[in-house]
């Protein structure tokens, strides 16, 4: 009878752990509400001196890194839940030895970056579950909104056409990720063949030979999302020589989805993970694909792509299918 009841009082404490865990995660919390213990961020702070402090300075003031503290760290992050942070210093730190710290250690790490912030601590200690950091984020009006660009700086005009924009930033940027798909970033890089070496200039390889294989995937993502407002600029004009559709609702809209859909690529790049980043080249695909059928592809009958070296084949560039000459 004593065994019944005591296997009964495991069982009834396990369901109550797991119940607490439950609510944990599906409870929405800020950083304000007390996330993490002092014991914790103690933790972290040793972890920090021996791995962090180098590059993020003693006071994580930044040095060769960004700091970890006040505005310029809260305008990165106050609009991404915890777990992205987390998701950051575990996959992507320390620079020399990523991958090496473990997700309490990472935990710990946060918990100290909160702690030194400000943020008050609580009894109970941050988890190192993705999906409890998940609900956690930061509290609104951490930082003011900046200002616009275009009423603080010049506007300068364009000096290139969007067929050139294409070609010297979002083809090869792009491209560079869909090399995902069979190459893992993370892998040694295979050395230089001699065709290689007299092949010319890549800056994919010049690249690759200052930057490790990841960072270039996230460049390139960078590049994609920063780079897509120049799609907007007035007064770009298309290799036609016709003023580009930047008030067209439909050009704007997607303009749009390629910025969200880099920024995208550049969270899931930051996780490491060649899969996940191969399967959100679809939506790259996608995204461009969908600018390309109402602004460049004007296909023939059956549907044909027309022929990309007949000039000819420019005339309704920039263009809405629906005004374009037929």
């Amino acid at each position: 009878m004593r065994e019944v009841t005591s296997r009964t009082a495991v069982v009834a404490a396990a369901l109550i752990v797991w119940a607490a865990a439950l609510t944990e995660a599906q409870v929405a919390r800020t950083v304000r509400d007390g996330v993490f213990t002092d014991a914790q961020a103690g933790r972290g702070q040793a972890i920090y001196q021996k791995q962090c402090a180098s590059c993020h300075g003693d006071k994580l003031q930044g040095a060769q890194g960004p700091p970890l503290v006040a505005e310029a760290f809260l305008s990165h992050w106050q609009t991404q839940p915890l777990s992205e942070l987390a998701s950051k210093i575990r996959n992507t730190m320390p620079a020399d030895a990523t991958g090496t710290l473990t997700p309490p250690q990472s935990a710990d790490l946060v918990a100290f970056i909160l702690k030194t912030g400000g943020f008050p601590a609580s009894k109970t200690e941050l988890s190192s579950d993705e999906a409890v950091l998940g609900k956690i984020t930061w509290p609104a009006g951490l930082v003011a909104a900046a200002p616009s660009s275009t009423a603080q700086g010049r506007v300068y005009p364009p000096l290139g056409n969007m067929a050139q924009l294409m070609r010297g930033i979002f083809f090869p940027n792009s491209n560079l990720i869909f090399t995902v798909q069979t190459r893992d970033p993370g892998a040694p890089a295979p050395p230089p063949s001699a065709n290689s070496q007299n092949a010319g200039f890549s800056f994919v390889d010049w690249g690759a030979g200052i930057y490790g294989g990841w960072q270039l995937v996230d460049n390139a993502a960078i590049a994609l999302a920063d780079a897509s407002p120049l799609m907007l600029t007035p007064g770009i004009r298309c290799e036609n020589g016709r003023l580009a559709p930047v008030s067209d609702p439909d050009w704007i809209k997607f303009t749009e989805q390629m910025i969200a859909v880099a920024r995208r690529t550049y969270r899931v790049s930051q996780t490491r993970n060649q899969e996940a980043v191969a399967e959100a080249t679809g939506d790259l695909s996608d995204a461009c694909a969908a600018c390309h059928q109402v602004y460049r592809e004007s296909r023939g009958r059956g549907g044909q792509a027309p022929d990309p070296t007949d000039p000819s084949n420019k005339a309704a560039r920039c263009m809405s299918r629906s005004s374009a000459p037929r």
